[in-house]
């Protein structure tokens, strides 16, 4: 198989796999009537109605807030009225993806995401078939095949991945090629990701540049721009987005500022989300905005320690790093650094993510203590698992190396005093 596939499915900027279709521009609200729905044969397009884009808006915002009981009981609510319609399913395998999206490991909702994204195909498929030019069908199909393909692409079944996305790619053409309608804003979402990353890709990824030739070119410039219309514009994909728009603007070259806006825009709007408020720590980590890094870190840690949906130990590491480097770097108490250190340490092994960048420099920092304090036995310890684990990272390799060196005199000096007392 062509490594092409491969390697945009392994990575988020894979044009526009992410396609998605949910999310709303209202403000969280009970749906005020549970009667009020129209008949789908009364409707153009029940994804554009706005009598169903209010009632479902609450179920939207409590599955970005982690209230999946919620989100759950307002989809199948909505499955109930429309039960042939693909909408509602489709909604509800976005819920199952977003169980899974604090730790992307997690196989536990895979089975039910397949079965809700596979039924929204199934309910799209016969729209399509009686029409190949509703844009609401395309629209879905375009969401759900993207979705599952990168669902597929992290559990590494790359030809189920590389199936699923050309499907999602060519009926997002279709739907671009034609009039313009009320999901246009929407697709600007696609059309966004597209123009920036596949120039980012060029220059970021010199290996791809020869098979690059085989895709349109794009605009990073217009890319941002048609997120931040789509983030403006858009109902079902606004906050997506907004989303990309963040890992955008805090990349190389972005503006970090706006990041930092888009990012306390999520956790302030969906504060039970452990994605969104972790994602807002690092921002505030990488700015050093210290103060602010402490209340949002110290509130993720309380929330993994008591257990909340969602928060797990993927999170509990984010939380203990920030923490201790706040200590640490800010308030310069290496005392109380180190016990979260070695909280976000215990965090990682029992998660075995080895090759987090946390681990290796939570070690890095737990090591560099004992030295200093003159504990060699227990800085042998922090600096030989950084030997082990943190492959690639020159810099530490390089220090942990020179520790050893400087270990093994010691113990040599150590032994040679023994004798000649």
């Amino acid at each position: 198989m062509s490594s092409i596939p491969i390697d945009t499915l392994k990575c988020k900027y894979s044009f526009v796999i992410y396609l998605i279709t949910f999310l709303g521009v209202f403000s969280f609200q009970e749906a005020k009537s549970q009667t009020s729905l129209p008949a789908l044969e009364d409707v153009d397009m029940l994804m554009t109605n706005l009598t169903v884009q209010l009632e479902i808006t609450s179920g939207i915002d409590a599955m970005y807030n982690f209230d999946f009981k919620v989100a759950e009981g307002q989809f199948h609510w909505l499955k109930s009225h429309y039960p042939e319609h693909p909408l509602p399913y489709f909604l509800l395998g976005l819920t199952q993806w977003w169980k899974i999206v604090p730790n992307i490991e997690n196989t536990a909702y895979d089975e039910a995401f397949f079965t809700y994204m596979d039924s929204a195909i199934y309910y799209a498929d016969i729209m399509y078939k009686k029409d190949k030019d509703d844009p609401e069908a395309l629209f879905i199909l375009a969401g759900t095949w993207a979705f599952e393909g990168r669902l597929n692409g992290e559990r590494h079944n790359w030809t189920k991945a590389t199936f699923s996305v050309r499907k999602a790619l060519n009926y997002f053409d279709k739907l671009k090629s034609m009039p313009k309608s009320e999901l246009t804003p929407e697709l600007l979402y696609g059309d966004g990701l597209y123009n920036y990353y596949v120039e980012w890709i060029k220059e970021n990824y010199k290996m791809l540049r020869a098979v690059m030739w085989m895709f349109d070119s794009g605009d990073k410039e217009l890319g941002i721009e048609q997120l931040e219309t789509c983030g403006k514009e858009a109902f079902y994909t606004r906050i997506e987005a907004m989303y990309y728009l963040m890992k955008v603007h805090s990349s190389k070259g972005g503006k970090m500022i706006r990041a930092i806006q888009i990012s306390e825009y999520l956790h302030e709007k969906y504060p039970n989300n452990p994605y969104f408020q972790r994602y807002y720590a690092r921002l505030l980590y990488y700015s050093g905005r210290y103060p602010q890094l402490y209340k949002v870190s110290k509130s993720l840690l309380e929330r993994v320690e008591q257990h909340q949906v969602g928060y797990e130990e993927m999170s509990g590491r984010y939380a203990c790093f920030y923490l201790g480097a706040y200590y640490r770097d800010y308030l310069g108490d290496r005392k109380t650094a180190a016990e979260y250190y070695r909280k976000a340490i215990e965090y990682v092994e029992a998660i075995k993510d080895y090759g987090s960048g946390y681990y290796h420099y939570s070690l890095a920092a737990l090591a560099r203590d004992a030295k200093k304090d003159g504990d060699f036995e227990l800085a042998n310890e922090y600096y030989s698992k950084l030997q082990m684990y943190a492959v690639g990272r020159k810099k530490l390799q390089t220090e942990a190396k020179q520790f050893k060196k400087e270990y093994k005199k010691l113990r040599k000096q150590r032994k040679k005093e023994e004798r000649n007392s």
